[in-house]
């Protein structure tokens, strides 16, 4: 990021410096003999371009700071690379505990959160009774269950008595009609016999007996058969009725233990006890994770501080800066790495100052040859270049 950051910084003052060499060339056209201007265009001119270069000199200080800092990191990196014995070994295990917290911080912050931010929450406002909510919750959900079952079975008894009604209601009819039928038979023998006994007067004495008997036994049978069937009926109602409170009672009951459910369900946006329970789990989790997180930066805070003063007896550039690369002073490698890194930097930041410098040659030739054209704010302008080559000195 450091090298785009100067190449594209490169660019622009190549893009500048382009622009300047092309106005200096307009400029000796303006001046030359063949087309002469006044003395207070070249002073116009003359001044944009020591504005131009103090901004390009204010780069150079810049940059000038910049290697200064680098070389004093390398001058760092030497040093710390030149430990040896008890010292080394004391740096490096505080380095150790600051990378292995460092590890231990970020593996926190990357993980998954299986709760989101409302769920804990609403669970943290009603901690001390998540777990007596947990197993009402649960308990209701086990009577619901229970009263559902009951829903169905008294259903089904309903049904079955309003079926044995039905039947017994048809069976009722068909013996009304068969006592018509019997006593219509009765009478009918009855008829006959009068009849026999008037024309051919016959003894139908038995006739007689037997005929009153079977009407009798068949008519009384069916009568008492059709009292039995009403009595049934009767019984059926009364189961039917019975059932019919109970489920009204059983119904009243699942209506309101089902709301507190569903309730419950909204409440902590679940769908039932089971996840519930689960989410508590998640929450007692993320507590004590939060709990070694708390701990984890209050250790780190203070192997932090421990290697900061540890590194402040060497009188190194910057202590703090290596809280942040603790794993190079445990890991040559990565000292090595960073190392390479600041010594391309520095080039870089060498390379630039060099080439801004010798852009500011170039435009202050150009602008010594205008002088003698300016006058009175000669001296003016020659203060100013000297301000300018105080700044770009290398």
């Amino acid at each position: 990021m450091f090298f785009w950051k100067w190449r594209k910084k490169e660019k622009e003052l190549e893009e500048k410096y382009g622009a300047a060499d092309e106005s200096v060339l307009t400029e000796q056209d303006f001046i030359s003999p063949q087309n002469p201007q006044s003395a207070r265009k070249i002073e116009q001119y003359i001044v944009e371009q020591l504005e131009s270069m103090m901004e390009t000199a204010r780069d150079i200080d810049d940059e000038k700071a910049e290697y200064r800092r680098l070389t004093a990191y390398l001058n760092d990196v030497q040093l710390l690379e030149d430990l040896q014995g008890e010292e080394r070994k004391k740096i490096e295990e505080t380095a150790v505990s600051v990378v292995q917290l460092n590890n231990s911080r970020s593996s926190f912050l990357n993980s998954t959160k299986k709760l989101s931010d409302s769920q804990f929450v609403q669970i943290q406002l009603e901690e001390d009774e998540m777990p007596a909510v947990i197993r009402r919750f649960s308990a209701n959900e086990a009577y619901r269950d229970t009263l559902k079952k009951d829903m169905k079975y008294l259903d089904r008894e309903k049904s079955e008595w309003a079926l044995r009604k039905e039947f017994l209601g048809h069976q009722k009819k068909r013996l009304k009609m068969l006592l018509y039928l019997l006593s219509g038979t009765a009478v009918a023998v009855a008829v006959l016999l009068i009849v026999l006994q008037a024309a051919f007067r016959m003894d139908l004495r038995y006739a007689w007996m037997a005929s009153v008997f079977l009407s009798a036994v068949s008519i009384c049978a069916a009568y008492l058969k059709i009292q039995t069937d009403e009595t049934d009926i009767t019984s059926a109602e009364r189961h039917i009725n019975r059932a019919i409170v109970l489920q009204n009672k059983v119904k009243i009951k699942y209506v309101g233990i089902e709301n507190a459910v569903d309730y419950a369900c909204e409440k902590y946006h679940v769908r039932g006890s089971a996840e519930l329970a689960q989410q508590w789990e998640y929450y007692l989790e993320a507590v004590r994770e939060r709990e070694r997180f708390q701990r984890t930066n209050e250790d780190l805070e203070y192997y932090n501080g421990k290697l900061v003063r540890q590194l402040s007896g060497y009188q190194l550039y910057d202590s703090r800066v290596w809280v942040a690369q603790a794993a190079a002073l445990v890991d040559p490698k990565e000292m090595v790495e960073i190392k390479h890194s600041l010594i391309a930097r520095r080039q870089k930041v060498r390379g630039r100052i060099e080439y801004n410098a010798n852009g500011l040659k170039v435009r202050r030739r150009e602008i010594m040859q205008l002088l003698n054209k300016v006058g009175d704010k000669r001296p003016q302008m020659e203060d100013i270049l000297t301000s300018i080559d105080r700044l770009s000195e290398v």
